[in-house]
């Protein structure tokens, strides 16, 4: 039983630490857009990769003509350059936007 006045020192580290938790998990997000465009001005590639070589653009725009779904067509496409090289293309919306904007521009 505690005594009237007493207090729980491991209360008040416990609200401090939670304190600098919050902080850190603040900076941390503030400092991720700075950090990709920084990525991008050095020409670095942020998020997975698009549909970039020409042949690989007119594979994918086969396959969706044959009404292939973007998850299956995007198993067949290989990416052919940079660290993920030889890896399945997660997908292929790229292209999507692309023609999105030029329809509505």
């Amino acid at each position: 039983m505690r005594k009237k006045g007493s207090h729980d020192p491991s209360g008040i580290v416990f609200t401090v630490l939670a304190a600098m938790s919050g902080m850190e998990r603040e900076y941390i997000r503030d400092r991720i857009p700075e950090g990709h465009e920084s990525a991008r001005k050095r020409g670095k590639n942020i998020g997975s990769a698009g549909v970039t070589e020409e042949d690989m653009l007119s594979m994918a725009l086969h396959l969706r003509e044959q009404e292939m779904s973007l998850r299956d067509s995007a198993k067949r496409l290989v990416i052919t350059t940079g660290s993920k090289k030889g890896q399945p293309l997660a997908r292929h919306r790229h292209h999507d936007e692309k023609v999105a904007t030029a329809a509505s521009a």
